[in-house]
């Protein structure tokens, strides 16, 4: 059904040895392997983020049993390791890149671990995966000034753009925070989707600028993962997740409202 929730899957690096910035939120290849030989056995038809978001615009019917495979910040494993499993099963996927954690000519050397470079990107958008922005070099969106907000956005934007040659129409916000003010300048900046996090399926009536994603981790079990692609056990499964994130999304709007009244007094 057109709009039935869909559950989107949020990678970040698949590796066998990670650092240690990147471990729990890494994926082993092993791991990997299986969570994409189960989605294969049991019927699933991946999607990408675009085609999710036109379908759901359009009132068109999705695939049978829709899902979304992304990975966000461009870890040189989505290539190496990711890429062939995709292949094998004939799976789309989304890859969010943060411009500026790159190798190359924008790398303003924030990069977590070892990153992808531009062929690799090119190689990946080659063979099936969109790719799209994730800011160029993952701030918190929400915490940013108008001006600092609009070049992360249109940075990122323009070296996709300039590096494959195409323009990226989806974006994911780094941490997954995000304001009606951020949602307004990715718009602005040219960008028709973009996805939190919430640890929820997405849903049609979330609107194209907040779609919710649900973790997979390195210690995401492969009857969890089960779990999370049917969309079932996701409130149990991140219920502390979800207590966290709210706690803190209180401090951040507590630090922000600081933020102002000091400017406004300089």
């Amino acid at each position: 059904m057109t709009g039935a929730p869909v559950p989107i899957l949020m990678y970040h690096s698949v590796a066998t040895e990670p650092n240690d910035a990147t471990r729990t939120l890494s994926v082993a290849p092993g791991d990997f392997a299986e969570q994409m030989a189960l989605l294969a056995d049991q019927g699933f038809t991946p999607v990408s983020t675009a085609e999710l978001a036109a379908g759901w615009r359009s009132g068109r019917p999705l695939p049978t049993r829709p899902l979304l495979i992304t990975f966000d910040d461009g870890y040189e494993g989505v290539h190496r390791h990711a890429l062939p499993v995709l292949a094998k099963h004939g799976f789309p996927a989304t890859l969010f890149v943060s411009t500026g954690w790159l190798r190359g000519p924008y790398d303003t050397g924030g990069g977590l671990d070892s990153m992808l470079d531009w062929d690799q990107v090119r190689e990946l958008a080659g063979n099936g995966v969109e790719i799209g922005g994730h800011s160029h070099t993952h701030p918190e969106l929400d915490q940013l000034d108008d001006n600092a907000l609009r070049s992360e956005l249109t940075r990122c934007r323009d070296v996709v753009a300039g590096e494959l040659a195409a323009m990226p129409v989806s974006f994911a916000y780094p941490y997954g925070y995000s304001s009606r003010r951020v949602r307004a300048a990715v718009r602005a900046a040219g960008f028709t989707q973009a996805l939190a996090v919430g640890n929820g399926p997405a849903r049609r009536e979330q609107g194209p600028y907040a779609l919710r994603r649900v973790t997979v981790r390195r210690s995401t079990g492969i009857e969890e993962f089960a779990r999370l692609a049917e969309g079932g056990s996701v409130i149990r499964d991140f219920a502390r997740d979800r207590a966290l994130t709210k706690g803190y999304a209180i401090v951040r709007r507590a630090r922000q409202v600081r933020r102002k009244a000091i400017r406004s007094r300089v």
